[in-house]
């Protein structure tokens, strides 16, 4: 269930439009694509860019919230919303695409815990805790560090996570943040999309020592597809700014993150992060959503067993959904 950033890509292409997400969309998602991938559930993410003052950050995963109940309405016969880890099984059953939202980015609630109580009300089931800046309470990977992990608040937002059943998503914070937030979590962190710090060196990446931590936290790091968080030589391509020629990244390089992932943090921690939608450029044979089928071949050939892509696939996630739904519907009342 790897988190998909089709609510803002229609935003800014489609005016919010769910009309002809069936085929042929000119998004990297559309329903059949995603029936080619194998895809049996997705986070879909919401979130609104870091400069954007709080109100307008608000409105903007408001809307996109929106977004995702329009197109399970649209769509019913592929979608179907979903809470819980029950919820997801039986979308699985049904043959239905499994439903949930997570925001990325905490500045989507505005600061407010209050925010974040009514957007677990609508079925937020993760928060990652910042994007690209700093948020008022917690560091960013991609930012100068300010808090050097959480802030006092930050801690607050963490507790009163868990307490609603919203998972801690670690994704684009950095390091201090990372080690703060599981220090204080009760429940399961995940990373929606992250790869391997030890395989490529990008600040968006996870420690080993936090990869290493999940086990006892029970969290779930899910590796993402982005080509700059794969490969050592297009890291340093990208922030060059470019030049020259491209460097080829293929399914390779993720199983690569995959194989790391699972030596470090153990078979029951690691998923499927993808970023489809969110990211421009993907790896050879890996550029929509069909890219998962590519990656669970290469798997297999490297001796992964069918329980094992199992878990990758979902399995694991599901089980973090399992641990926290109680609270997540109790977040309704």
């Amino acid at each position: 269930m790897p988190p998909n950033d089709l609510a803002f890509a229609a935003r800014e292409r489609l005016g919010y439009s769910v009309e002809g997400l069936d085929r042929g969309s000119p998004l990297q998602t559309d329903i059949d694509r995603l029936r080619q991938g194998g895809v049996g559930g997705q986070f879909w993410s919401v979130f609104a860019p870091s400069e954007l003052p709080p109100v307008d950050t608000v409105q903007y995963t408001l809307e996109q919230i929106d977004f995702v109940y329009r197109l399970i309405a649209r769509y019913p016969e592929t979608f179907r919303f979903a809470r819980t880890g029950d919820d997801v099984r039986r979308s699985w059953d049904d043959g239905k695409v499994a439903s949930l939202i997570g925001a990325e980015g905490g500045n989507s609630i505005g600061g407010s815990l209050a925010v974040l109580r009514v957007l677990a009300r609508l079925g937020l089931r993760y928060m990652t805790l910042t994007r690209n800046y700093n948020v008022d309470w917690a560091d960013s990977a991609t930012d100068e560090p300010v808090h050097h992990g959480l802030s006092d608040f930050g801690r607050d937002v963490v507790r009163e996570m868990n307490r609603l059943g919203v998972l801690v998503d670690l994704s684009h914070v950095s390091a201090d943040t990372m080690r703060d937030a599981i220090s204080v979590s009760q429940e399961p962190v995940i990373f929606s999309h992250s790869s391997c710090f030890s395989v490529c060196a990008h600040p968006r990446n996870v420690p080993d020592d936090v990869l290493a931590s999940l086990s006892g936290n029970g969290g779930v790091v899910m590796v993402a597809f982005v080509p700059q968080f794969v490969d050592a030589d297009y890291h340093a391509w990208f922030d060059g700014g470019g030049v020259g020629t491209k460097p080829r990244v293929t399914v390779q390089h993720v199983a690569d993150h995959v194989d790391h992932a699972r030596e470090v943090a153990g078979l029951e921690h690691i998923g499927f992060g993808s970023d489809y939608d969110g990211c421009d450029d993907f790896p050879v044979d890996m550029a929509d959503v069909v890219g998962f089928a590519p990656l669970l071949d290469e798997l297999a050939t490297r001796g992964w067993s069918a329980p094992d892509l199992a878990k990758l696939m979902g399995g694991n996630v599901l089980r973090v959904l399992d641990e926290t739904s109680a609270a997540s519907v109790g977040a309704i009342g």
